[in-house]
């Protein structure tokens, strides 16, 4: 392998990783776009949509598990969330992922676009921004949180994400959980939702061995440093930097399906 090659590879993992621990989404939101349009520019063979996916449901694997251990020290999972959340959301992106065989790739992109479109308005609405830590304080409505991650699972199957860009704005905005505690869960959720999507794609022969090991290597020094930092970034300035992040897929998406 190019020295040149692993650098470039390693350096898309690392940002979207970080990325990930530090406002709890998966990371694929930003590894997918980077990994499908750095290398070419680089004057690297490209990757095909199918193995940027597959090397992007590893990564977000490994990325989650990581951030998601650094918030445990921190006592910011809230345990009942993600029990109710994670075990819908395994049923509805395995449900999910069955029902996209038989969707066309316009259908599919234009579901992933509704879909951010809708993250990208929840992230402006006003939120319970609050900076409360204590987890045991918290409570939520648990038959609406079971069929929001049933929904956000079934979608996010269909479109080959975890579905992380929705889940902490719908724990923000919906559920009304504090954005400390919503972005620790979430990565957990997250992690949940991947051990799926992570085996499937591994299992559908796309996988490329290479990227995916140095990608993971990225996640697993990167994921934490996010983390990290996030316990020590106000909470105001984390949830613009996710709604900035959701936001500008949401322009890539629409611009690509409109033009």
């Amino acid at each position: 392998m190019d020295m040149a090659w692993i650098i470039t590879i390693f350096a898309v993992g690392f940002l979207g990783s970080f990325i990930s621990g530090l406002v709890g989404i998966g990371g694929s939101i930003i590894n997918y776009p980077m990994l499908l349009f750095i290398p070419p520019l680089l004057g690297f063979a490209a990757f095909s949509a199918q193995e940027v996916t597959a090397i992007s449901a590893v990564q977000v694997f490994f990325s989650s598990l990581m951030g998601m251990l650094v918030f445990r020290k921190g006592n910011l999972l809230h345990k009942q969330l993600i029990g109710y959340m994670g075990g819908s959301i395994v049923i509805g992106s395995f449900a999910g992922s069955l029902i996209s065989a038989f969707l066309p790739s316009a259908v599919i992109n234009m579901v992933y676009a509704v879909l951010a479109l809708i993250a990208a308005v929840m992230m402006f609405l006003p939120k319970k921004g609050s900076d409360a830590t204590d987890v045991s304080a918290v409570g939520f409505n648990k038959p609406l949180a079971v069929v929001l991650a049933l929904i956000i699972g079934g979608v996010s199957g269909i479109v080959g994400a975890a579905g992380a860009f929705i889940t902490v704005p719908v724990m923000l905005v919906v559920l009304r959980i504090p954005t400390r505690i919503a972005i620790a869960s979430s990565l957990a959720v997250t992690f949940i939702s991947s051990i799926g999507s992570a085996a499937g794609k591994m299992m559908g022969g796309h996988m490329l061995l290479g990227p995916a090991v140095v990608l993971v290597a990225a996640s697993l020094i990167a994921s934490p440093l996010g983390a990290a930092l996030s316990k020590k970034t106000n909470t105001k300035a984390l949830q613009w930097i996710l709604a900035a992040l959701i936001t500008a897929t949401v322009v890539k998406i629409w611009i690509s399906i409109l033009f």
